[in-house]
């Protein structure tokens, strides 16, 4: 009968060969393995697929047929394994092994009392012919055991089985980043384990002398396959069975970042080109501004040609404080305009929000910088002399910055020209000559600047 019709046989129910107990005889090991996985509700095969300890040494545990198994290394540790399964005491059901095999047990040292010395007795005496068999007879046994064992190795191929994880399909936390496999295998037996990545050869451990193994795996999200499988060093015999497991590291939930802008306001319209941008974010790590010009104020009239539309800004990152805040003042010429404000996590997800905004300047402004070297500036708006630069006029350092607004006109007299920037009503002119030499411009909207003798 073979091991698949008395599992069939076991889990109906009809066990006929299962051992019995004798009347008034305490129950034997395969009695209870049998009875304990009874009380389980489980056949063979289930059991098979949750300890991955096949089903004929299963079987051959619970009829006490122990040649069927690989060794004693192996019987132990599948006595262990399967005891634990069934709930059941391993180091009581491994001393029941031992006693019902008939291994003596540790007997107590008893007191040698001296005996009176006896005349020696004439010892044996071998002829030179004995002892030269005796050598021989012995040789000739050792070398048939050695052959014996080699023989046995290379027709077994090693077991191999997995203790951690205790089952083949296994979910772990969103931060796992690698795990240790453990199990079970012939003593010095090599264990490989594939992890499907091409560009990378299989993971391999050597089992010590007990026939554990253990090996750390790395792990990537979602579904880790694992396939193990042992090899006899000295044979290069795989074994039968290869475990396949999965390890599954979820991936974490990304969530895309807020956005509000306070300011500008939808619709809002300007009188000059600083246009103030303010909101707040969360899950943000960037905050960008970009603009995109929609067309002029006052339609062009007929006959009359289209200017060219202004040159829009770079893009204008937004510093967010710790509070989420953000704010970044934007310049922009007369027009309307299509601001869009981007918020960007550090995972890539981003949210934007658009604001249509207008700009239309109302008499002349004017921002004087001074740049690569220091300036001398005196400024009249209107016809009269700025306060900002008394009529003596000022020196200023480079990177000074004057914003200057009048109804009429600006004029502007620098001590050096190659060194002062324009921007009038939002159009940066850059500065008006080459030379270093003192200048002075009158800016009048829309007329174009011209050159003035004023000083």
């Amino acid at each position: 009968m073979t091991t698949q019709d008395r599992t069939r046989r076991t889990t109906s129910g009809d066990r006929p060969d299962a051992p019995k107990p004798a009347p008034d005889a305490a129950t034997s090991l395969p009695e209870r393995l049998y009875e304990a996985r009874e009380r389980k509700g489980v056949d063979l095969y289930r059991a098979e697929r949750d300890t991955k300890i096949r089903a004929r040494y299963l079987d051959a545990m619970e009829r006490g047929d122990y040649k069927e198994l690989p060794g004693a290394v192996y019987t132990k540790g599948f006595l262990r394994n399967y005891a634990l399964y069934l709930g059941l005491d391993a180091d009581e059901v491994l001393e029941q092994w031992r006693r019902e095999r008939g291994e003596p047990r540790d007997v107590p040292a008893t007191i040698s009392v001296p005996r009176p010395l006896a005349a020696p007795r004439q010892g044996l005496t071998f002829s030179p012919f004995i002892v030269v068999l005796a050598l021989m007879t012995i040789g000739v046994l050792a070398f048939g055991a050695y052959l014996g064992v080699q023989l046995l190795r290379f027709a077994k191929p090693p077991t191999i089985s997995v203790t951690d994880p205790a089952t083949a399909v296994v979910d772990l936390d969103d931060s796992a980043t690698s795990y240790t496999l453990r199990g079970v295998t012939l003593p010095g037996a090599t264990v490989s384990i594939d992890d499907g990545t091409p560009d990378r050869d299989p993971y391999q451990v050597t089992a010590e002398s007990t026939g554990l193994w253990s090996a750390a795996v790395d792990l990537r999200r979602g579904r880790n396959q694992f396939d193990v499988n042992a090899i006899d060093p000295e044979t290069g015999k795989h074994s039968e069975d290869t475990i396949r497991l999965y390890l599954t590291v979820p991936f974490p939930t990304v969530e895309a970042p807020t956005l509000s802008v306070d300011q500008p306001a939808e619709g809002a319209t300007y009188e000059n080109g600083a246009i103030p941008v303010q909101g707040m974010t969360t899950n943000a790590t960037s905050v960008v501004i970009t603009s995109a010009y929609s067309g002029p104020v006052t339609p062009t009239g007929a006959g009359k040609p289209t200017p060219a539309p202004p040159k829009a800004p770079a893009p204008k990152p937004a510093p967010i404080a710790d509070d989420g805040t953000f704010s970044a003042p934007l310049e922009l010429t007369a027009g309307h305009w299509a601001l869009t404000i981007t918020a960007s996590s550090a995972e890539g997800k981003k949210t934007a929000l658009t604001r249509n905004v207008t700009v239309a300047y109302q008499g002349v402004n004017v921002v004087v910088s001074v740049q690569g070297s220091r300036a001398w500036l005196k400024v009249w708006v209107d016809g009269k002399v700025s306060d900002l630069t008394g009529a003596a006029g000022r020196v200023y350092a480079p990177g000074k910055v004057l914003t200057f607004n009048a109804k009429e006109s600006v004029e502007v007299r620098t001590g050096k020209s190659s060194a002062t920037y324009f921007t009038v009503n939002g159009i940066d002119l850059g500065h008006m000559s080459e030379q270093g030499n003192p200048e002075t411009w009158l800016f009048a909207p829309p007329d174009d600047p011209k050159q003035t003798d004023r000083r």
